[in-house]
C-alpha cells in the first residue's frame, strides 16, 4: 500500500505498526482495533486528493446569495429627519401590531379567501410582485384609468391586493422573508409607492424575531434605500418623507439596528 499520503500529512495519534493476520480483508468489518485502525488508512491513501460535488442546479433557488453593504444610511435633509417622540409612537404602536398579529394569527388564518385570491408559491417571484403591486405597476405602466372608470369596483389583479390579515397569516416564515427580498430588490431599481409601502410594512410586521440573517440583511438593504429615496425628495412635505421615515425608524429603533437610525432631532 502506498504511504505517500500518510507521509504529506502529519498524524495526530501515532499508529504503530501492527501485526494483521494473512487474511486480513479490508472490506470486512474490522473484529479488532487494529484492523480498524489499518482500514481507516487504507481509506484514506484511496481519497482524491480534489473531490467535486455534483450539484443539481435545478434546486438552487435564484438569488440566493446575501449580499450585505457596510455602508449605513444617508443623512436625511435638513428638516426631514423624525423626532425622537415621533420615533417612539411608531415603535410603540407597530410592537402593538405585531402583538395583535400573532395573537389573532390562528383565527384569521381559518379565515377562507376571496375567490379571486390566487397565493403563488414561495418561489414564484414574479407572481408575487404582481399579487402585491398589481399587474400595472409591476410592469412601470402609467396608464390611463380610463378601463377603471368604466367597470365598478376595484380590480386587484391591476392594483394589487391588500396585506389583509387573512391573507398575511397564511403566510409561512419562509414565504414572507422571500416576499421581503422580492419587494425591496424590485425597490432598489424604482420609486417608493403606497401599494409597496403597505405591504412593507406587513411584511415586517410578520417578521419573526430574533431574524434570520437573510432577514437581517433585508431590513438593512431596506432602510438604506429608503434614505436614498429620501435623500432625493426635493419637498419635506412629500408624502413619501413620512413613510421612508417610518421604515428607517423600525429598522434602526425597533429591529435595533442603531446605526441605521436618523439622529435625534428635538420634538
Amino acid at each position: 500500500m502506498d504511504s505517500g499520503p500518510e507521509e504529506l500529512m502529519p498524524r495526530l495519534l501515532p499508529v504503530d505498526e501492527c501485526d494483521l493476520t494473512e487474511d486480513f480483508d479490508p472490506a470486512v468489518a474490522p473484529r479488532t482495533p487494529q484492523e480498524y485502525l489499518r482500514r481507516v488508512q487504507i481509506e484514506a491513501a484511496r481519497c482524491p486528493d480534489v473531490v467535486i460535488a455534483q450539484i443539481d442546479p435545478k434546486k438552487l433557488r435564484k438569488k440566493q446569495t446575501v449580499s450585505i453593504a457596510l455602508s449605513g444610511c444617508q443623512p436625511a435633509p435638513e428638516g426631514y429627519s423624525p423626532s425622537i417622540r415621533w420615533q417612539q409612537q411608531q415603535v410603540a404602536q407597530f410592537s402593538a401590531v405585531r402583538q395583535s398579529l400573532n395573537k389573532h394569527r390562528s383565527h384569521w388564518k381559518s379565515q377562507p379567501l376571496d375567490s379571486n385570491v390566487m397565493m403563488p408559491s414561495t418561489e414564484d417571484e414574479e407572481s408575487w410582485k404582481k399579487f402585491c403591486l398589481g399587474e400595472r405597476l409591476y410592469s412601470d405602466l402609467a396608464a390611463a384609468l380610463n378601463t377603471e372608470n368604466q367597470n365598478p369596483g376595484i380590480d386587484y389583479i391591476k392594483v394589487g391586493f391588500p396585506p389583509l390579515l387573512s391573507i398575511v397569516s397564511r403566510m409561512s416564515q419562509a414565504t414572507v422573508t422571500s416576499v421581503l427580498e422580492y419587494l425591496v430588490n424590485w425597490f432598489e431599481e424604482r420609486d417608493f409607492t403606497p401599494e409597496l409601502g403597505r405591504w412593507l410594512y406587513a411584511l415586517l410586521a410578520s417578521l419573526e424575531k430574533p431574524l434570520l440573517p437573510e432577514a437581517h440583511s433585508l431590513i438593512r438593504q431596506l432602510a438604506r434605500r429608503c434614505s436614498q429615496v429620501r435623500a432625493a425628495v426635493e419637498h419635506r412635505e412629500d408624502e413619501r418623507v413620512s413613510a421612508l421615515n417610518l421604515f428607517i425608524c423600525l429598522v434602526g429603533r425597533y429591529f435595533e439596528q442603531r446605526d441605521l437610525a436618523d439622529s435625534i432631532e428635538p420634538s
